[in-house]
């Protein structure tokens, strides 16, 4: 099977994809995932006229003498109201969030007024609808403030709150599986054989799934053994997985086991070997309704390829209507000469920093080595490289794609 882009890889991982339902939860549990449907307001926001300060309900007009001072006929604090209607000449004691009186059409600071017993000096006059908030400055009953597809942070949990939704339609976590192969392989804390490593991509991987907004089910390490391998591909046909994510052994070699185990278990093969650094050795099928994505061994591999495929799987999944922010690509200043590139999309790990003038500089590593997690960890940003593309000179704008 020959190389195919990365364009078209996606396009087929993420073609006829069905969102994942939904379910009703209590707003408190509801961050980070994923609006099911549009949330109208069920009320109106605020839903009277109310002091934005604490001081007093005044008539304008009564402001603009100084000399002559308006009599207090009493208070108002927020959760009460005021029946009577105020008068020419008259102020009203009012706090923060207090329904304004009939009567009144503006609020007099309480640091611009001078009070003696029921006597009201205003020490600067106010215009008309001063520091008064009307009915509905926010928002209104009926209208469509949160829609399907948005990702539920603090700021839209406090909204949702503030239109008086208890629950909340969202999407359910995706459940991805991940798979792990290889003998050379051990948990982290157990202590590796004299030709063992230890494997670190299930973690950063399951981490990835989360910031996601989906959920990681854990199927540890399985051998160079097809029926170890199977067997733990079966939990997850049993768990129902809406995906099975495997790490490493996709390749063809003696030892490469993945693609060979999952063929005999009714896996449908899309695709396999992308025209990518780092990441080749990238495969996507089907195991009945559970999407199957095979991951490169080498770790930073491995997680790129999480960005570039895993990352909008689940956004497909989720039917979010904003990409991740890993997906975003931007422009920099290139700070170093690259060379010319070959047939592959190349995305080279870079730091960022700006110059005198505020503008962004991206300064590539000089190793890329993709067995490198250290490196990639003082990454800030990858450098994109489309295929084919000319030697680049220090100081020529190239393409990034920014790490979360």
């Amino acid at each position: 099977m020959s190389l195919i882009s990365i364009e078209d890889a996606l396009s087929r991982l993420l073609k006829d994809i069905i969102p994942i339902q939904s379910e009703q939860l209590p707003l408190l549990e509801t961050g980070g995932r994923v609006l099911a449907e549009d949330v109208k307001a069920t009320r109106t926001q605020p839903p009277f006229s109310a002091s934005a300060m604490d001081g007093y309900a005044v008539k304008a007009s009564d402001t603009t003498n100084q000399d002559n001072p308006l009599k207090v006929i009493g208070e108002v604090a927020a959760g009460h109201s005021f029946e009577g209607t105020l008068k020419a000449g008259e102020a009203l004691r009012i706090f923060t969030g207090a329904p304004v009186p009939g009567g009144a059409d503006a609020i007099l600071m309480q640091e611009n007024a001078r009070r003696d017993g029921d006597n009201l000096f205003c020490l600067e006059s106010v215009s008309v609808d001063k520091f008064i908030r009307p009915a509905g400055l926010d928002f209104h009953e009926g209208q469509v403030l949160l829609t399907k597809g948005t990702l539920l942070g603090f700021r839209e949990l406090s909204l949702a709150g503030a239109m008086n939704h208890a629950t909340l339609p969202v999407r359910k976590k995706p459940v991805v599986a991940i798979l792990a192969n290889g003998d050379e392989l051990v948990e982290p804390g157990q202590t590796p054989g004299p030709n063992q490593i230890i494997a670190s991509n299930q973690v950063g991987i399951a981490e990835f799934v989360k910031n996601c907004g989906a959920t990681p089910m854990m199927l540890g390490i399985a051998p160079d053994q097809p029926e170890a391998i199977a067997a733990r591909v079966k939990q997850a046909i049993h768990a129902e997985a809406d995906i099975l994510v495997t790490l490493g052994g996709a390749s063809v070699g003696d030892h490469d086991l993945i693609q060979g185990v999952l063929g005999a278990q009714g896996m449908e093969l899309d695709f396999w070997r992308i025209a990518m650094r780092p990441g080749k050795p990238l495969m996507a099928g089907a195991l009945g309704p559970m999407k199957v994505l095979g991951l490169p061994g080498n770790p930073v591999s491995s997680l790129v390829c999480a960005l570039l495929f895993l990352g909008p799987l689940l956004d497909e999944m989720l039917a979010r209507s904003q990409s991740q922010e890993s997906q975003e690509v931007t422009k920099a200043t290139l700070a170093k000469d690259l060379p010319a590139n070959d047939l592959r999309q190349d995305y080279v790990r870079a730091s960022l920093s700006t110059d005198e003038q505020g503008n962004l500089i991206a300064e590539p590593f000089s190793k890329q080595d993709s067995s490198m997690l250290a490196l990639l960890t003082k990454a800030d940003t990858l450098i994109v490289r489309p295929p084919h593309a000319p030697a680049a000179k220090a100081g020529e704008k190239v393409d990034l794609l920014k790490l979360r």
